[in-house]
């Protein structure tokens, strides 16, 4: 593994009854030596595709990426997952799951 280089394996998805646009959670190893868990899976709010929220205790961050490169491998990686594992979000998300992402220069410009 290069050192600059992002896996994520084992990702796990589980879905729940959605409420308020919370659909499900994810986990996964990132780079064979964390877990990282109760990530939230979100429809978006003007329902063109997911966002992710990291955990929270009160108003304190337990973790979250903190660069774009990171944020965007785990949101790809977590999104095909959750893409084979609920299959109504072929409604949520484009065709284009790419350009489906906030990093996406088309959704930027």
């Amino acid at each position: 593994m290069n050192k600059n280089e992002i896996v994520i394996t084992e990702i796990q998805i589980v879905p729940i009854k959605p409420q308020d646009g919370l659909i499900g959670f994810a986990s996964f190893v990132l780079n064979g030596c964390l877990y990282l868990g109760s990530i939230g899976i979100h429809t978006r709010l003007d329902g063109t595709g997911l966002r992710l929220t990291y955990p929270t205790k009160g108003a304190i961050n337990i973790y979250h990426p903190i660069n774009k490169e990171v944020s965007k491998a785990i949101e790809e990686a977590v999104f095909s997952k959750a893409k084979e594992c609920f299959s109504y979000l072929e409604e949520v998300m484009s065709p284009n799951d790419s350009c489906n992402d906030r990093y996406c220069e088309a959704n930027n410009s």
